[in-house]
């Protein structure tokens, strides 16, 4: 069955589904497991300490694969060798970037100049209007059920995507809630091009820097077990529900701002769960798709049981 579309050409990949930038998970193994299974896996330059550790997992994921990949650069996370990584990602022949987290206005003008594929999240249709008039090459459409942080105007997927279909000419992306063949094939439906999973791709094997913990915590959750956090200093991102979350929440309604929770939210309390699987100590992100998380397969198994189940519904489709 056929599966291309405008994204799969513009990324020369076979299936438009698309590793998320996963802050302290999003590392070569789990990317080149992506791409050799016909996605587009991604490295998560943020995550690194510096430019040159990003330099060597590039080059890590290029002994791993032959396939496209591409290099997500968090914004919100922004470093002072923030210019340093960009020249590594130029030097080191990666073919997407996406960028997240932050205004892209800065980084789709450098990027312009290159012939880098940019991929920019978003969850508004200004948002959307604006990434495009910049030069990106698609948008990534973020809905509220998403995990990590999301756009502040609380608007679902099923919504969010067909209003910035209808309001770009470039593809669309869309991220938010998808965790199978269902969804991609509904993201479609709406106007999307391809899909992003991020919390989806945490809970296999290939995602190694994950702990046992924080795995077995994404299959036995419900769409319940989530919660905003940081919303009190206008960064929302959705966590799963744990006493630690609940912690910051409580800190969060009784002392808002960012000096009364910033060593609650570190990316080192993030770590202590999702690396080192003590969750009484971190936190960890996660979308409301964890109630659709039943097992903990190879990259390679999700994707083929994806594209069997998005077949049938084609199929299906067919023949109404």
């Amino acid at each position: 069955m056929e599966w291309s579309t405008r994204l799969t050409d513009l990324l020369n990949i076979q299936y438009p589904i698309i590793q998320g930038g996963l802050a302290y998970l999003g590392y070569a193994d789990l990317a080149a497991a992506v791409s050799n299974a016909g996605g587009l896996g991604q490295i998560t330059a943020m995550s690194l300490p510096d430019a040159n550790s990003l330099r060597c997992e590039i080059q890590r994921i290029h002994a791993l694969t032959d396939k496209p990949f591409g290099v997500n650069l968090a914004l919100g996370m922004q470093r002072a060798d923030l210019a340093d990584r960009l020249q590594v990602i130029k030097e080191e022949n990666v073919s997407v970037v996406s960028i997240t987290g932050g205004n892209p206005t800065d980084m789709l003008n450098e990027l312009r100049r290159t012939d880098i594929i940019t991929l920019v999240l978003v969850s508004s249709r200004r948002q959307a209007q604006k990434a495009e008039a910049l030069g990106a090459s698609a948008v990534i459409v973020v809905g509220n059920e998403g995990g990590g942080h999301l756009g502040r105007d609380g608007v679902g997927t099923m919504v969010l995507v067909p209003s910035i279909a209808d309001g770009v000419q470039i593809p669309v992306i869309a991220s938010g809630g998808i965790g199978d063949g269902r969804g991609w094939m509904a993201a479609q439906a709406l106007g999307a091009e391809g899909i992003v999973m991020g919390t989806r791709f945490i809970a296999t094997q290939e995602c190694v820097h994950a702990s046992e913990s924080y795995k077995r915590a994404l299959v036995s959750s419900s769409e319940t077990d989530t919660t905003i956090i940081k919303a009190s200093i206008g960064s929302p991102g959705r966590v799963l529900r744990n006493a630690f979350a609940q912690h910051i929440v409580d800190t969060e309604q009784r002392t808002p701002g960012y000096e009364q929770i910033q060593h609650l939210i570190r990316g080192q309390v993030n770590r202590r769960w999702i690396h080192d699987g003590y969750e009484e100590e971190g936190f960890g992100w996660a979308g409301q798709v964890t109630g659709l998380i039943e097992d903990i397969p190879t990259v390679s198994e999700l994707i083929n049981r994806m594209i069997a189940e998005a077949g049938r519904i084609r199929h299906a489709w067919g023949s109404s």
